[in-house]
């Protein structure tokens, strides 16, 4: 399987800066698609940004050009660098990272989400 581990939440004040990593390890064969999804409290999940291997990015309305999602292929890790955050950016963000794993000698697909990881914005 694929386990894939959130660092770098925490408080920051309006206006401020947050960067989220998300490694991904396991016996990993190739991962597509990775991305970031949050959900605040008495609301459901929603995607934040999402990434491609190819480096294809989509991105939510609420967070376009304040909001940047990166990938780095060797080290099987996402990253969102979160800027000019808001109040209502306050949620638990949660990584995904969907592909192929090894299992004995042939591969199975996977589709994984990270534990989560809060990110406070206070006024």
């Amino acid at each position: 399987q694929v386990h894939l581990v959130e660092s770098g939440g925490g408080l920051v004040q309006a206006g401020g800066s947050l960067r989220l990593s998300c490694a991904a390890s396991g016996r990993i064969s190739t991962i597509n698609a990775m991305g970031w999804y949050r959900q605040a409290p008495g609301k459901q999940r929603e995607l934040v940004a999402s990434i491609t291997s190819s480096g294809r990015t989509n991105y939510a309305d609420s967070v376009k050009g304040r909001f940047a999602i990166s990938r780095d292929n060797a080290k099987n890790t996402v990253y969102l660098q979160m800027n000019s955050l808001k109040p209502e950016d306050t949620a638990v963000y949660y990584c995904n990272a969907d592909g192929r794993y090894w299992s004995t000698t042939y591969s199975l697909p996977f589709n994984s989400w990270g534990q989560g990881i809060q990110v406070t914005v206070s006024s």
